[in-house]
């Protein structure tokens, strides 16, 4: 038999209360699946990183934000395909709330069938910020020293891949992991993503 508490339902009322009134609000809409990942897990993490550092472990499909006391803050990610890896040490060169988007020459010519969804913007040809936007809600763009790796950590508009390795390289969260890891990252983080080891 199931009990409802007083307390339970007032939070199941609010909840769909909230997101009827907010849904002409919303630029994009947060699905109940990104709910859960929503909020970061507070694990033991030991690193020689300092706190403040970003550690993704692309095989596990993890994001460390590490933290002190050899604790991190962990998110789920997707990560590059096989073949579009990246591993190294960058840092957070900019950060850009819904950010537009402008594949690489090299990834249209894996998927030219993206050219069609692309239009002249100011920076040359992509695709403008918004719920269709691969990018998401949020990018941190990486960088080694004075020239840009190529490779984001970025929100997207497909929840599902979080866990998988489907994206060009780059990292992908939740919209909501994003935001809330965008508005823990400062200009100038140091980001590191550790090598996969085959075999």
């Amino acid at each position: 038999m199931i009990v409802l508490s007083r307390r339970l339902l007032v939070a199941g009322c609010s909840l769909v209360g909230a997101d009827w009134l907010l849904a002409g609000c919303a630029r994009s809409v947060i699905h109940a699946a990104d709910r859960d990942t929503a909020e970061p897990q507070r694990v033991a993490y030991v690193t020689r990183e300092r706190p403040g550092t970003i550690v993704v472990d692309p095989a596990a499909h993890y994001l460390y934000f590490v933290q002190e006391n050899a604790a991190a803050l962990r998110y789920r990610v997707g990560v590059g395909a096989e073949g579009y890896g990246w591993s190294g040490t960058a840092t957070v060169h900019s950060k850009q709330e819904w950010p537009d988007w402008y594949p690489t020459n090299d990834y249209l010519a894996h998927r030219p069938e993206v050219q069609s969804s692309l239009t002249e913007l100011q920076s040359g040809l992509g695709m403008v910020a918004g719920p269709n936007n691969p990018l998401g809600a949020r990018a941190l763009y990486l960088w080694q020293g004075s020239k840009d790796t190529l490779y984001r950590i970025h929100g997207t508009n497909e929840p599902w891949t979080i866990g998988k390795d489907v994206s060009a390289g780059c990292i992908r969260m939740t919209n909501a992991d994003i935001i809330d890891l965008y508005d823990r990252t400062p200009i100038g983080t140091k980001v590191v993503v550790l090598a996969r080891h085959v075999g």
